[in-house]
């Protein structure tokens, strides 16, 4: 970067600019005066005239206690992956092949505008083969060979729950704490909270994979009201990973430095006069940017990969934008201690021809999912890593639609679905928290999705109610006024 002393002595556009910008010609000018500043401090913290102290305050004790992980890795499978074709094994459906739903196993509750059109609610025993594998003899579909290769390294939560019904409140639910859209994204609180450890990469980093399924939006990664340095950098596959990164034609990198200074230093004025914190947010993307022009080519070439490396995560892995190489991009984004990195798959939401469906969706997912923790845990990452797998809710015990012994489809369920957590901080080759013989009410150790954000930020050193943001006069965190630390699953 240029030298800003330099050219705030040298630069008589800046100087004008700055004489202009200056806090008692602006008092002078403005006919609201010292009541300026008196209003701006009844308006709050986090606009004009703000303090950052508050902010510091919080985030400076940070960490709270000894964190077990350094890093997330959120493997999402956008859609709803049916727990009875993947964890939980209800061997007593087959004898209740095409029976109704007993109504006390419902006992009311709320049915999707699909099922409810339905004249009936037959019940859907899977058609998948289930087995025992590891030291704890945990049941695994078929349909995850690989998966159950390390079992052992598992945390399968059978008794997760959520209010959200539809995908995408569900969704937004699970990446922001709020069903509806405008709250800060688990990545960017923790960005907020716990800054980063590799100041040339974004902390909190999205990849996306799947070309059918509920769309995905820029805001499930959003910052929210958070400052807009902490919300989340997508890398896409082609010539730019990052849009907008690279400099324009006939433009080179010394040009780029001596804009960015200039820039940087039109933004100090303004800051100086208004105190938005905002400003100082503007300033820090444009310089990351700029480092990202060296760090993120360095990061997304994966000609250094050896053969051995693909083979591991699958075929896929060779071809960009696959879940396969989003997977061995997130170990090498790990590698550059990159805070947070979400994955996103799309393909799992089989309201008819789920047999078909959900084979193609773990074919094209489990190898490359068990040979990211493989290749994790000999690099030594698995140690100070969380990953995390799951979706938004899992799926109904009855068929949506036509039922046959080779076909069926199943329906959104937010009471009761599995997901799995491996690595830093949690107990391995355990299951927790059971489900009835239907798979439709929990019946030991529920979890909500608060409960699992809070047991997410207190495996990073965060106790999630002190981690707090102050919006329009509220004080708001990721877990909203709920949530408690699921201790049993604790290492």
């Amino acid at each position: 970067m240029c030298n800003h002393k330099k050219v705030r002595s040298t630069n008589k556009d800046l100087q004008s600019v700055e004489k202009k910008m200056d806090r008692r010609h602006f008092l002078k000018k403005t006919s609201l005066g010292i009541g300026a500043f008196a209003l701006g401090s009844l308006l709050g913290s986090d606009k004009t005239f703000a303090s950052s102290d508050p902010v510091k305050s919080i985030t400076d004790s940070l960490p709270h206690f000894l964190p077990k992980a350094k890093r997330v890795v959120y493997l999402f499978q956008s859609g709803g992956p049916s727990q009875f074709e993947t964890f939980d094994y209800k061997p007593k459906l087959v004898d209740l092949f095409g029976k109704e739903l007993p109504s006390s196993v419902r006992n009311g509750q709320r049915l999707t505008a699909m099922s409810a059109q339905q004249s009936s609610l037959p019940i859907a025993p899977s058609k998948f083969k289930f087995k025992q594998y590891g030291k704890n003899d945990t049941w695994v579909s078929e349909l995850l060979p690989h998966t159950a290769e390390v079992v052992d390294d598992l945390c399968i939560i059978k008794s997760m729950y959520t209010e959200q019904i539809n995908h995408d409140p569900a969704i937004t639910f699970f990446q922001t704490g709020h069903q509806l859209p405008g709250r800060p994204s688990i990545g960017s609180w923790l960005s907020y909270g716990l800054g980063s450890d590799n100041q040339n990469l974004p902390s909190f980093i999205v990849l996306t994979s799947g070309n059918a399924g509920q769309p995905l939006y820029s805001r499930l990664w959003g910052n929210g009201f958070l400052p807009t340095q902490h919300q989340g950098v997508q890398f896409r596959t082609g010539k730019d990973p990052v849009l907008f990164l690279n400099n324009p034609e006939n433009y080179d990198h010394h040009d780029r430095s001596d804009m960015l200074g200039y820039l940087k230093e039109l933004n100090q004025i303004q800051n100086s006069t208004y105190g938005d914190q905002e400003i100082d947010a503007r300033i820090a993307q444009y310089e990351m940017a700029f480092r990202m022009q060296t760090s993120v080519p360095e990061v997304t070439d994966m000609s250094d990969e050896p053969e051995e490396v693909f083979d591991l995560y699958g075929k896929d892995s060779r071809t960009p934008g696959t879940y396969a190489a989003n997977c061995l991009m997130a170990r090498r984004l790990l590698e550059k201690d990159v805070k947070f990195i979400q994955l996103y798959h799309r393909g799992w939401d089989q309201h008819i021809g789920l047999p078909n469906g959900i084979k193609k969706q773990c074919l094209d997912t489990d190898q490359a999912t068990a040979g990211f923790l493989k290749d994790l845990k000999r690099r030594g990452l698995l140690e100070d890593t969380l990953v995390i797998w799951g979706g938004e809710f899992g799926r109904t015990v009855y068929s949506q639609g036509k039922l046959t012994q080779n076909d069926y489809g199943r329906d959104h369920h937010p009471k009761c679905f599995s997901m799995w957590m491996a690595g830093a901080g949690v107990k391995a080759g355990m299951s927790y928290g059971e489900t009835d013989d239907f798979s439709y009410n929990i019946t030991k150790n529920p979890v909500h999705v608060h409960d699992f954000h809070a047991t997410l930020m207190h495996i990073l050193g965060i106790d999630h109610e002190k981690l707090t943001f102050k919006h329009q006069g509220r004080r708001f965190r990721l877990t909203d006024v709920h949530g408690n630390v699921v201790k049993d699953i604790l290492s």
